[in-house]
Formats: C-alpha cells, structure tokens, sequence
C-alpha cells in the first residue's frame, strides 16, 4: 500500500461482528482471560492496538508503542538506559525533553549537547559510556537539518543507538529507519493528531530486541498510556495526515519566501529556503519541508511580541502541527534557561486560505 492508503486503512482492526467500517471505540478497562486475549488496558487496548499496528507500519518498523504525551515517549527511552550511560544530543532541540535530561536524570545518565549538523562533533563526543544519540531534525526551534544517514553510520560503528524526533517532519516527508535509524519518536500531538485536541505521544522500532523489550515494559509498568479515546482519534486524523502535510508545507514555503525578502525580517528558518545551511541535507532525506519556519524580526523581544499581538489569523499559542496556525515568541514559551534567540518567531503554518494568511502577516509586520 502506498502511503496514503496506509494512513486510510492500516489503522483499522474491527473486531466487531458488525463490521463497521470505522473501528469502534473499546472502553473496558479489563478483558476476558482467554488464550491470547488482551487483559488490561494499561497493558493494551484494541484501539492503541490499532493505533500502533498503524505507526509501525508508517514507518517502516517493526513494532510502536503509543504514550500519553511526547515527553512520555521521550522519556521511556531515557529510563531504557542503564543508569551511568551517556548520550549526544543535539544544542537546539525540544526544551521539554532537554530539561528531562537536564534536570529529571541528572546523576542517572549524563549528556553531551553537540552542534549536530556537523556530524565530526557527534563522532567527537563519543565516549565509552556513550549508548544513545538522540537527533531531532528539523529541529526545534532553529529548523536545524542533522544528517541522519552520516550520523547513523557513525553510531553503528561504535555500536551506539540512534533514535530520531521525527515531529516536524512527519513520516510524510522522512523515514529515519529507513536512513539508518533504530528508533522514531514522535509528539503526535502535533501533527499526527493534526486538530490540537489530542495530547499523545510515540515510539516506532527498527526491530524488536532487548531494548525494545525494556521501552515496552517502561510503556506498559509506568502507565503513561494513551485512553481509547484518544487513540481512536489519532487514527482518525492520519488518515488526512498525507494530504494536511502537501498543504503545511506548501504555505510554509510561500510564507518563508515572503518574510525573507521582507525588510522587518532579519533571517528565516526554513530548509525548503535554498540558502539554508542545511537545504542540501534536506533534500536528500526529506520528500517535503514540513510546515514549520522560525524567523527573526529586526528588533527585540518587544517588537517580536508586537508583530504576533497584531496578528489576527495566527493565534499567539504554543504548540504546533493544527490545521490553525499558531505563532509565539518561542523564548518566552521556554523559560528562563532559553538558548532561543529572543526575537526569534515560531510558527505552524496551518491550513487557511494563503492570501489571508499573507495579508495578515503583512498587517502585523508594519511600523
């Protein structure tokens, strides 16, 4: 099946004697003890069924697991780890999962923070103890482009995991297994949920072996499991997740050249842009761009905080991926341990007609 019929059918298992065409919602808590039945929710539900057998398959994985929130994901990885590991992360990444390892396994597992599109950096930070290198690309907030195939091939050689948050890209324009990879990671949240109305989070393995076996019972034991609810909803919304993407990525990449060519605007973020540092790494690990793109206006934080209060059609909120645009002055939203410039705008280019978008933009950034 090609991607689009993935999305529309692979998370489907009905089990009911109807059969409906949409899997209905299951929402005992507990089942039947029978010969390989499920039998508590916590450990599994027919619908997270679904909605894993429908991940796994999207990219290009052996098996997924479904969390109840992204740093939930994030974090069964981290605790997968044995106690004293080290990983590389990359400098510019989620502050959510930057603070867990900061400050929630601190004196559990050490870390080393690299520039990770230079790929030497990576290779020189390893260490005996290294057991994980995290990639995020793009990433957050800079759109940051790590080559993920050079970067697999270094951990490979020193017997090192890879995992990779593919939020931004979406399995519609990046596969990290298929570059080398041996886990994704996602906040689907963002725009696997696609409507801002579903808090979750999930992780798709190359292979099922010992590590994965321990994510599971991290997964499974600590319970941060999505409810049935929400994991009915994520299948429903990947079924439009090809198309929403073709739309994201083409406003981004319109509204990018707009505001480079704007002389408010001091730099934009955005690897479809051919003047991004890392456009060229893009384009050989990404069939799209994505619907993500920071910029810098000229000025600081309080003429950025002026542009997105004017603004009418992009709403001043956090989080990303909704088929409504959103925007903020991502220092603001981080705390006060940012490294994110502070005039620097993000946006979630959404789904509204362009010249509203545009027009409204254009209202915000006059003097």
């Amino acid at each position: 099946m090609k991607l689009e019929t993935l999305a529309i059918h692979a998370g489907n298992m009905v089990s009911d004697s109807r059969q409906p065409v949409v899997q209905p919602i299951t929402t005992s808590t507990t089942f039947l003890h029978q010969e390989d039945s499920l039998i508590y929710s916590r450990a599994n539900n027919p619908n997270r069924l679904a909605l894993e057998n429908l991940l796994a398959k999207l990219e290009f994985g052996e098996d997924a697991a479904a969390f109840s929130s992204g740093n939930a994901a994030g974090m069964a990885v981290f605790q997968a780890l044995e106690p004293g590991s080290h990983l590389i992360a990359p400098d510019d990444m989620y502050h959510g999962l930057r603070a867990q390892l900061i400050q929630l396994f601190k004196g559990i597992l050490s870390v080393t923070f690299v520039d990770m599109t230079d790929p030497d950096q990576v290779a020189d930070a390893i260490i005996p103890e290294t057991k994980l290198i995290w990639v995020e690309t793009p990433s957050n907030p800079l759109l940051k482009i790590s080559d993920i195939k050079k970067i697999c091939k270094i951990a490979s050689d020193a017997d090192i995991r890879v995992a990779c948050d593919n939020t931004f890209a979406t399995p519609v324009f990046q596969n990290p297994l298929l570059l080398g990879a041996d886990l994704v990671m996602h906040s689907s949240t963002k725009y696997l949920g696609g409507h801002s109305d579903i808090l979750g989070g999930a992780l798709v393995t190359k292979k099922k072996d010992g590590f994965w076996e321990k994510v599971k019972f991290v997964q499974q034991t600590g319970g941060a499991v999505p409810s049935p609810f929400d994991t009915y909803l994520l299948c429903r919304s990947i079924k439009t997740l090809p198309y929403r993407m073709k739309g994201h990525a083409e406003h981004a990449g319109i509204l990018a050249e707009y505001l480079l060519n704007h002389p408010q605007v001091e730099d934009v973020y955005y690897p479809g842009l051919k003047r991004h540092s890392g456009h060229w790494v893009a384009l050989q690990q990404m069939s799209g761009f994505g619907g993500m793109l920071s910029f810098l206006v000229k000025g600081d934080a309080a003429v950025a905080d002026k542009v997105v209060s004017k603004l009418k059609f992009f709403s001043n909120a956090t989080s990303l991926g909704g088929v409504e645009s959103l925007i903020e002055r991502r220092a603001a939203s981080e705390g006060p341990d940012t490294q994110t410039p502070p005039n620097l705008i993000r946006v979630s280019v959404g789904l509204e007609h362009l010249d509203d978008l545009l027009t409204d933009m254009e209202q915000a950034m006059e003097r």
